[in-house]
């Protein structure tokens, strides 16, 4: 019987893990926020009053086992004059299939049969309304996932609107799990929005299956300016309750000059160095190595079979 591993993300970082963890004999619970407010799936959001479907899309594709040509139209965005213009071809569907269903879930699960998903995709909640909300280091309250990525600015605090009603399925799958990963992504938008809840907090207090962080390569504009692994890690930890991170997988790869230089001067980001003593000091195992791929669009990626062999191996220790 496989072991159950839970992870927790949103956008582009957990759809990336998931390419290559699927490939490995585990049962993977995705559990995916569902605040994002910007493009298509903002648009959606407005128009039909519905939970963020965007991130959920990358999701599904990537442990989608259909051929490419069909992933590359669900990630297909329409570039035109019309209502149509920057939606992805994937949001719709999804989109489409809820106004059916009246259900997320549901439309997950009938849109990962189609596309041939052997692993379950979750929402954190189907509420249609929620709403992230960040306290700036200045005391400015920002409304919005979007807006909150885009004010670049560092967060104090990182909350909801209202409380989410989170689903039960994902608080199972929490009690069953044998790992839980908090995905490498946005530590503001897509990790913390899946923390905050407090039912998923009084989970993560029971459960007794390792909390695995994997993190970022590089740091975000305004939000983790200057983070080393260790403050990545700690900035989870008081977000988190009585447990905390027992194990960070983190890149030890030399970043050419070259590189790092043309993402100092690009998107203002700087690789996330290893500060070993601290991360001693916090009390969390390390597992280091070498993981950054440079993509065919010339942009630093974690190398997702090689990750997801690191996670495997842990995961089989026992």
């Amino acid at each position: 019987m496989y072991k159950k591993v839970v992870v927790f993300g949103g956008g582009t970082g957990i759809s990336y893990l998931l390419k290559g963890l699927k490939d490995f004999p585990v049962d993977i619970t995705a559990v995916i926020t569902v605040s994002d407010n910007g493009r298509s799936t903002g648009k959606l959001r407005q128009e039909f009053h519905t939970p963020a479907v965007g991130d959920i899309r990358k999701v599904i594709t990537n442990l989608s086992q259909i051929d490419e040509p069909i992933k590359d139209m669900m990630s297909y965005r329409f570039h035109t004059s019309s209502d149509l213009d920057g939606h992805a071809v994937g949001n719709l569907i999804l989109t489409a299939m809820l106004d059916i269903t009246g259900s997320l879930k549901e439309s997950i699960k009938h849109l990962s049969k189609l596309l041939d998903v052997r692993h379950t995709v979750l929402p954190i909640s189907e509420d249609s309304d929620l709403t992230l909300m960040g306290l700036d280091e200045d005391g400015n309250v920002i409304e919005g996932e979007e807006e909150i990525t885009f004010a670049h600015r560092k967060m104090n605090k990182i909350y909801y609107k209202t409380e989410p009603k989170v689903l039960p399925e994902v608080i199972q799958a929490i009690n069953e799990a044998d790992l839980i990963i908090f995905s490498m992504g946005s530590l503001y938008t897509s990790i913390l929005p899946n923390v905050i809840c407090k039912e998923v907090e009084k989970a993560l207090n029971k459960t007794k299956a390792p909390l695995m962080y994997i993190c970022n390569i590089v740091t975000q504009p305004g939000e983790t300016d200057h983070f080393s692994v260790g403050d990545h890690v700690k900035l989870l930890n008081n977000y988190l309750d009585k447990r905390k991170i027992d194990v960070v997988i983190a890149s030890n790869t030399k970043i050419s000059a070259e590189m790092a230089k043309k993402y100092e001067t690009k998107e203002q980001k700087d690789p996330v160095l290893i500060d070993y003593k601290e991360i001693e000091k916090i009390g969390v195992e390390l597992i280091e190595d070498d993981l950054i791929i440079i993509d065919d669009d010339n942009t630093l990626k974690h190398n997702s079979l090689k990750l997801s062999s690191l996670i495997f191996s842990y995961l089989m220790r026992d």
